[in-house]
């Protein structure tokens, strides 16, 4: 799954993201829709344009994790082939965001009158701003350029979150679907089987995943496995910082069995 399909998502979840982005109240996403439109010709597709159902401006994102220099080119050239299809009343502003600083390849100076008029906004994600009472979409975006080692940490804090949260049943279910998406996304090394162990059952057990593979008739193998299958994973496991007694609940075993699996891995070096 590519990163801007994951904004994509985020947006569609999180309508007010976009404004704490740029640093507006998320209250604002109120006077929106936000949809995905296509440039008919070219087949051209922005990442996310909200489209004001009041009379504010209309918001082109796009999403940006790799090095693009034309990046500016192609951005503005769909935002006027809009304009010129759709011909809408109200007026506009380009958001676009960055995975980090560096991968800006800066607006070329032909355009450089939509700077003049504030036109476009730039958002670069690993320059967010941590609080501690950071908002649960922002959160999120932190887990999406995570690195590796600390994936798993955020990834566990918000399902910890989650539990926390008085949130729609529904809607919760669409974040621990997301964050799952986002950790499998990320994790590309891991089997489904140790993620699943990592984070705990109980939070994966409300996601689409989960409720697939039940209707399948294959949860119960998922779960519980073979010993032998089970004991192949701690290795991976400790290596990721769990403990035993983290593991020894995860799997279902008892303590002593991840310990014998911990010695013999000892016993192997």
């Amino acid at each position: 799954m590519k990163t801007d399909t994951i904004f994509y998502q985020l947006f569609q979840t999180f309508p007010g993201l976009l404004f704490e982005l740029i640093g507006q109240s998320p209250d604002n996403a109120q006077g929106y829709e936000f949809s995905s439109k296509e440039i008919k010709e070219l087949a051209f597709r922005f990442d996310g344009v909200f489209l004001p159902t009041i009379d504010r401006p209309i918001y082109f994102v796009e999403v940006q994790f790799q090095p693009k220099s034309d990046f500016y080119w192609r951005f503005f050239t769909e935002i006027f082939l809009y304009l010129g299809q759709y011909k809408p009343s109200h007026d506009w502003c380009a958001v676009a965001i960055f995975a980090s600083r560096e991968l800006d390849p800066s607006v070329p100076r032909q355009y450089r009158g939509l700077l003049m008029s504030q036109q476009v906004k730039f958002v670069y994600l690993d320059e967010l701003a941590e609080e501690t009472d950071e908002a649960l979409s922002l959160e999120i975006v932190q887990l999406v350029i995570a690195d590796e080692i600390t994936t798993i940490d955020q990834a566990n804090r918000l399902f910890q979150r989650m539990q926390q949260e008085s949130l729609d049943r529904d809607f919760k279910r669409k974040v621990l679907e997301l964050i799952e998406t986002i950790v499998v996304y990320k994790l590309k090394n891991l089997s489904r089987q140790e993620i699943e162990t990592m984070f705990g059952l109980n939070e994966l057990k409300q996601t689409r995943y989960f409720q697939d593979v039940k209707a399948e008739g294959k949860l119960e193998g998922k779960l519980e496995g073979k010993l032998e299958g089970k004991l192949e994973t701690v290795p991976k496991l400790l290596a990721l910082g769990l403990s035993i007694e983290q593991i020894a609940q995860a799997l279902e075993l008892e303590v002593e069995q991840v310990r014998q699996a911990f010695q013999g891995l000892n016993s192997e070096v």
